[in-house]
């Protein structure tokens, strides 16, 4: 029925700073979804090849630590290039099981030199085509020491079945004007990715499902000091400060009412399948629409700037 829509919130490990180990276990994931009939599926932010938890254990603001230095270079290293192909082998499982991918990976963008990486959620759709690539607009505290700030060319919702579906990474979503960007291209399925843990994921979740009346996945990540590999660049020098626990999930499932369908989830691996019921967008959206009859473009409107910023342009 095309006004149902099957979803999975991939809460997994990444397998931490090994793009080629982490892409396995994403791939694992979309076979095991796809086993459940699931069309569409969702994995946290930065997972590909894992969020840049060691700044904070490690002293990130300190200049020309070799530390540091050493682990970005690391980091960049693994970060993927779509131009590179890097991403062929998930499009073509999403085309082969009719899927489509929203996943948060660290891009190594050509068009930006190829050196610097961003934080960015890609979405492919079920024929198997990447049809956007958000780069983080504004990356968060630390992560500025290692992520590059992005632009709003990846500000695009996608139609899915009778769904119309968009997404931003972490603390983006507390951004209100990238909200509304989204909300006015006619998202009624917002994608929230984050790192993990349920501080993150347990209030905004709710507050963008009533605020917008549209469901809201918010799908997070899992870490512990065990998840660290063993050949880890300067890994005694991470652990030595790190918690146990640095990611405790809290993927969960807000409807248009902003009620819970799926509460956070924590401290568990694998897939969080749900069936979504397109109808009950227009069910809540009869008393409240933030950009249809409760708006007034007359008094405040948004201006969105979508062009893809480069160094160079070519005449």
């Amino acid at each position: 029925m095309e006004n149902l829509l099957k979803v999975a919130l991939a809460q997994i490990a990444p397998v931490w700073l090994n793009k080629q180990g982490t892409l396995q276990k994403i791939k694992e994931q979309i076979t095991e979804a796809a086993r459940e009939n699931v069309e569409l599926i969702v994995f946290g932010e930065a997972l590909l090849p894992g969020y840049p938890f060691w700044l904070a254990l490690t002293g990130g603001a300190e200049w020309d630590k070799k530390v540091n230095k050493e682990i970005h270079a690391h980091y960049v290293r693994n970060a993927i290039q779509i131009e590179a192909g890097e991403l062929d082998e998930v499009c073509a499982l999403a085309k082969e099981h009719k899927m489509a991918i929203y996943l948060g990976m660290m891009e190594r963008a050509k068009d930006r030199g190829g050196h610097s990486i961003y934080c960015s959620l890609v979405y492919i759709n079920p024929e198997g085509s990447i049809e956007s690539v958000h780069r983080k607009l504004q990356p968060t505290y630390d992560e500025r020491l290692t992520w590059a700030p992005g632009d709003g060319n990846g500000l695009k919702v996608h139609p899915l079945k009778q769904f119309t579906v968009g997404g931003l990474n972490c603390w983006e979503n507390w951004m209100p004007l990238p909200r509304a960007a989204l909300y006015g291209m006619g998202e009624n399925l917002h994608i929230a990715v984050w790192p993990g843990s349920e501080h993150n994921t347990k209030d905004i979740t709710r507050f963008i499902a009533r605020e917008s009346r549209s469901y809201v996945l918010s799908v997070s990540s899992l870490m512990t000091k065990d998840d660290f590999p063993k050949d880890t660049p300067h890994l005694s020098a991470i652990l030595e400060k790190a918690p146990d626990i640095l990611g405790n999930g809290g993927s969960c499932i807000s409807g248009p009412d902003g009620e819970w369908i799926i509460e956070p989830v924590l401290n568990k691996e694998g897939l969080i399948v749900q069936t979504l019921d397109f109808n009950r967008v227009y069910e809540e959206r009869q008393n409240f629409d933030p950009v249809g009859h409760y708006s007034r473009p007359d008094v405040t409107q948004l201006m969105v700037n979508t062009e893809r910023q480069s160094t160079i342009k070519f005449k």
